[in-house]
């Protein structure tokens, strides 16, 4: 994946996710995201029970872990995001779909369970940031019964 790659994902990457937890396009939350890029040789990687380094050149393998705070996380929205994330690779990747070798982890840390600040920060005390819609903001309150 090349530098400008890199680039144009940081972004996209972040707005696949950010977009559908605070129900609005806010670059003003993107500080709350990160995007980290681990790389591995073929021969570190395998799939179907064989090295990528054996398998050839044409086999694209990635994971894409994302990891959110508790909040509201209904089907529908992990499958938004989950489709955006992959929607976005294809592109920086210039493909017309994803590989199906591409796998993304969504995984929702439980309430309480997210430390940043210098302790445990709760989607909750992030509400009247002014970067969630009204509606997503009483979906999040209803999904963790506050």
């Amino acid at each position: 994946m090349s530098l400008e790659q890199r680039r144009q994902l940081v972004e996209t990457l972040t707005d696949a996710v950010l977009v559908p937890e605070v129900g609005q396009f806010a670059p003003a939350a993107r500080v709350g995201f990160q995007v980290h890029f681990i790389e591995r040789e073929s021969d570190m990687m395998a799939i179907g029970g064989r090295l990528l380094a054996d398998a050839g050149p044409g086999l694209d393998v990635l994971v894409i872990d994302v990891a959110v705070m508790d909040g509201d996380w209904r089907r529908e929205v992990r499958t938004e995001v989950i489709e955006r994330v992959l929607s976005a690779m294809a592109e920086a990747c210039g493909l017309p779909e994803p590989a199906p070798a591409w796998w993304v982890n969504f995984r929702v840390i439980d309430e309480g369970s997210w430390g940043s600040r210098g302790g445990v920060l709760s989607v909750l005390s992030l509400l009247e940031s002014g970067v969630f819609t009204e509606e997503k903001a009483e979906a999040i309150r209803t999904a963790l019964g506050a």
